[in-house]
C-alpha cells in the first residue's frame, strides 16, 4: 500500500454547514465517507489569538482525488482561508480501503 489513500480534514463553524459539505463531497464521489466532530479551536487570525467552536470533518478518500476534493471544499467554504489538510494513509484494513476505492469516482 503506497499511500493510495488519504484523510482530508477541514473545519467549519456550524453542524449544518458541516453536514452540507459532507453530503456534497460524498454525493460527488470525492470521498467514501465523512466523519464530523464538534471541536474547540484556538488559532491566530489577522494578528490576534482567537478561539471558536467549530466542526471538524475528516474525509476518507483516494490520494488521486485530494486535489479535486480540496478545490471543492475551498469553492464551497465560507471561510476566507479554510483549513484543508491531507494526510496519507500508510496502512489499514484492506477490505475497508477497498470499499473507499469502490465508493469514490475513478
Amino acid at each position: 500500500m503506497t499511500n493510495q489513500y488519504a484523510i482530508v480534514t477541514t473545519t467549519t463553524d456550524s453542524e449544518d454547514k458541516a453536514r452540507a459539505l459532507a453530503a456534497g463531497v460524498v454525493d460527488g464521489g470525492l470521498a467514501a465517507c465523512a466523519q464530523l466532530y464538534p471541536i474547540a479551536s484556538v488559532y491566530r487570525w489577522e494578528g490576534k489569538v482567537e478561539s471558536a467552536r467549530e466542526w471538524r470533518l475528516d474525509f476518507k478518500t483516494r490520494a488521486a482525488l485530494v486535489d479535486e476534493l480540496t478545490a471543492f471544499v475551498v469553492a464551497k467554504h465560507d471561510y476566507d482561508t479554510p483549513e484543508v489538510v491531507a494526510v496519507p494513509v500508510t496502512g489499514g484494513h484492506t477490505a475497508y480501503l477497498d470499499w473507499v476505492a469502490e465508493e469514490t469516482r475513478a
